[in-house]
């Protein structure tokens, strides 16, 4: 009993891992506020609707928003259309950065997606790196006739 003194309490009381509820709270739990307003507005979509959209075009600037945020949903990816030079090896990827950066300078494609691709490619060439790395190894090994 006389470690649970308030000093031994503060910071951590639990073990890492271990809640003082192991069961925690359900997958889909609603908060009590969240349960009090959807009850509030039940049955009451169609009116405040209405009432936005009348706000909206009376030029009420936040209320138009609110409207337009739900008519046109933020833009998510996009499929683009971009050729890129065929890749098999490390000495592959300066021309396709190239083509990339030329696609961004045209305007093909947007330069977050020119950042993606990037992103790609770099994650192409330590794959490619890594199985390199490993085929040397490997050849030196055969060769010293021991594993590290």
């Amino acid at each position: 009993m006389a470690d649970k003194t308030a000093k031994k309490q503060r910071g951590r009381p639990f073990k890492p891992g271990q809640s003082g509820n192991p069961r925690g709270k359900p997958k889909g739990a609603l908060n009590q506020t969240t349960m009090a307003a959807q009850e509030l507005l039940d049955g009451e979509a169609q009116a405040l609707t209405r009432k936005a959209v009348e706000l909206a075009q009376a030029g009420n600037v936040v209320a138009l928003r609110l409207c337009l945020e739900r008519l046109l949903p933020p833009r998510k990816e996009r499929h683009i259309i971009f050729r890129l030079p065929k890749l098999g090896a490390i000495e592959d990827i300066p021309p396709a950065l190239a083509a990339i950066l030329e696609a961004v300078a045209r305007g093909q494609i947007t330069p977050a997606e020119g950042q993606s691709l990037t992103a790609m490619l770099e994650a192409y060439r330590k794959g490619v790196e890594l199985t390199e790395i490993e085929a040397r190894l490997e050849t030196l090994e055969k060769k010293v006739g021991k594993t590290f």
